[in-house]
């Protein structure tokens, strides 16, 4: 039997997630938390095979933080990375982890035991986009990787010359895209934009 670790916050998610489990005739859980800072001791505390672990947990603890952790120590273990936001970033970061699968709670169409199966017979299974959504008069599909760099940094409350340091480009740069991005969107300041961003969750700077 394949032991499965869960590590979601949302109580009625992981009961669900737990009957699945249950239901399943190859799957076995072996233990469910909301904090994904107590993942590595779960898996100190018996052998475990598959983990289903979602971004944004208790006390705003990042799974993917915890993911990446894990792979370090236990390369063995799968992680398939949850997730009900559409944040742009959070695929290319699970990738970067190690993790071998990507499941939208809301937006895929895949079953997550689909995924779990196909993940536990060796394939990497991971969305082929990130959800779209409107943004002003633009949708995210529109924007550069470069501007949601500058997004997710104004996000942050940084300011144009902490920008220009951080992504390595000059402050006319910054200004430059920032003000094609306000063009698309048909924002008149950074200020809105960054309310709906943040709002929609398209960028989540904590995690």
């Amino acid at each position: 039997m394949i032991q499965v670790l869960v590590v979601e916050d949302s109580r009625i998610t992981r009961e669900a997630i737990e009957g699945l489990i249950a239901g399943s005739e190859k799957y076995v859980l072996h233990a469910s938390i909301e904090n994904a800072a107590n993942a590595e001791i779960a898996c100190l505390r018996g052998h475990v095979d598959l983990i289903l672990m979602d971004v944004c947990t208790a006390d705003e603890e990042s799974g993917l933080k915890a993911a990446a952790k894990i792979k370090q120590y236990n390369p063995g273990i799968r992680i398939i990375i949850m997730t009900s936001m559409p944040e742009y970033s959070f695929i290319q970061k699970a990738k970067a982890c190690g993790c071998e699968g990507f499941w939208y709670k809301e937006y895929g169409s895949t079953a997550l035991l689909e995924v779990c199966e196909r993940v536990m017979n060796g394939e990497q299974v991971y969305p082929e986009d990130t959800p779209v959504l409107r943004i002003g008069c633009s949708s995210s599909d529109e924007f550069t990787g470069r501007e949601f760099d500058i997004i997710r940094e104004l996000a942050q409350g940084k300011k144009y010359e902490e920008i220009a340091e951080n992504l390595e480009i000059t402050q006319n740069t910054v200004k430059y895209h920032i003000k094609n991005i306000l063009q698309k969107t048909g924002y008149q300041n950074t200020l809105q934009l960054v309310a709906e961003v943040v709002e929609k969750r398209l960028v989540l700077p904590k995690y």
